[in-house]
Order: C-alpha cells, then sequence, then structure tokens
C-alpha cells in the first residue's frame, strides 16, 4: 500500500477539522450488490464498492439511515454526545454567503488511500482488496491516531462496557470502531442496512450503493452521468463514498 506524501499529511493536518464546523443533524436507490462473495474466498480488487448520496432526496428531519445502521450493527449510546458511538451521522452544511443549507449523512468514507491504515501501529486498521476499511478489534490497541487521522471525524472509541453485541459487528470496550459498509451484508449479496432502509422505510432512494468498477451498474451510470463530489477531494484520498448536490 502507497504511503502518504509529506504533501498529502500537510492537507491532513491542515483540514483535519473541516468538519467540525457541520452542524449535527441522517439519510438515501436501492442497487443489488453483483453477487454474494463465495465463502473462503479472500475479497478481491476487481470489485470497488461505493456509495453516491444525493442531499437532494436527504431531508434533514430523516434519521432512517442512523437508526438502521445502530439496530443493524448493535452500537448504543448513554446520551452522551461527547463520547457515545456514531458509525453514521446527519450533518447540515450551511453556505456562509447564501444562507443555503443542505443536509448529508457522514461515515467512514472507505479512502482508497485511508489516512486511518497509513497511521495504525498495530495494522487493526486495514483496507480490503474491494476498498471497504475495517478495524480488527483482536489487534486494534486503542491508540486513537486513527481517529486523529481521520479528516471526516467518522470513527468512534469505545470507552464503556458493551452488550448484547451482533455476532457481525463484534465490539469491545477500548477499541475503534466505524462504518464497514455492513460488510457482512454486502458479502452475503445484500444492500448495508442504512441503504436498505432509506429505500425501503423512508422511500427516499437517496442512497446507490454498487461496485464502481462495473460499468454496468446503477451507481457507475449515476457517477457518469452526474456531476459528483467526494468531501475534501482536495486530499486526494479517492474515497468510496462519493455525494450529488453537495
Amino acid at each position: 500500500m502507497n504511503r502518504l506524501t509529506d504533501a498529502t499529511r500537510r492537507k491532513l493536518l491542515k483540514g483535519a477539522a473541516a468538519l467540525s464546523t457541520l452542524a449535527l443533524a441522517p439519510g438515501v436507490m436501492l442497487v443489488r450488490p453483483a453477487v454474494a462473495r463465495e465463502t473462503g474466498k479472500p475479497a478481491t480488487s476487481n470489485v470497488r464498492w461505493g456509495l453516491l448520496i444525493d442531499t437532494a432526496k436527504c431531508d434533514a428531519g430523516c434519521d432512517t439511515c442512523v437508526t438502521a445502521c445502530r439496530t443493524e450493527n448493535g452500537w448504543t449510546g448513554h446520551d452522551r454526545p461527547q463520547t457515545d458511538p456514531q458509525w453514521i451521522r446527519k450533518v447540515t452544511v450551511t453556505d456562509k454567503r447564501s444562507g443555503a443549507a443542505l443536509s448529508l449523512p457522514v461515515m467512514c468514507q472507505h479512502c482508497a488511500e485511508p489516512p486511518c491504515v497509513d497511521v495504525c501501529p498495530t495494522g487493526a486498521s486495514m483496507k480490503r482488496a474491494d476498498g471497504i476499511v475495517l478495524v480488527d478489534k483482536h489487534i486494534c490497541i486503542g491508540c486513537r491516531y486513527c481517529m486523529m487521522a481521520c479528516p471526516f471525524k467518522a470513527r468512534s472509541f469505545v470507552h464503556e462496557d458493551v452488550t448484547d453485541q451482533k455476532p457481525h459487528a463484534p465490539r469491545g470496550k477500548g477499541t475503534v470502531e466505524s462504518c464497514t459498509f455492513c460488510v457482512h451484508r454486502v458479502d452475503d449479496g445484500r444492500m448495508p442496512a442504512c441503504v436498505e432502509a432509506c429505500t425501503e422505510k423512508a422511500g427516499r432512494g437517496a442512497m446507490i450503493f454498487g461496485d464502481l468498477n462495473d460499468p454496468n451498474s446503477d451507481i457507475a451510470k449515476a457517477v457518469s452521468k452526474h456531476v459528483t463530489t467526494r468531501i475534501r477531494a482536495d486530499l486526494g484520498l479517492d474515497q468510496g463514498v462519493m455525494y450529488r448536490g453537495f
């Protein structure tokens, strides 16, 4: 894996607080992954999973995606905003000149060049060949370097004991966690919980998930047809999460 250049590091340090000014606010067309990953077979770079979020279809008052993620992966809080886990959160972005605002969900951006992986001293932060960024809880030592390196504030530290864990989403006190694109569902040929809920429960279809490497996939077609952007695209991290109308 290529290391970040010094120039990129400097950009990260400058932009690390970029999202700190965004106000807290969740949610996005349902596309089924091509096929389930064969059990026992490793992920392959032939696939690059991505998520496209249409901010025009994301209502500021809707948090269906956040609720779906929390329910699916079992992360709960203690009404302590500063320390509670947030695998996905809604933010409001406001144009300082015009006052125009839009709402969008922010989660791990699943970068092709993830700074969290670059700084992890144990290899707990890792990127699969198909672009999904994960944390191995067995070797995470809770140093939180990855949290400091992430310019999207997309990772949480587990401060307290956890109960009622989901078998597919192991958690542990003293470790770091973040959005996994619901990797257990993707490997089984299903949609991430947030995407499914946005379409089926909220009826908004603001999220398109699929293989960016497949020109016939809905997400690849949408990206080639519409102007999209990435949060802090200037950092050159090539995120798997893209936004339309932002």
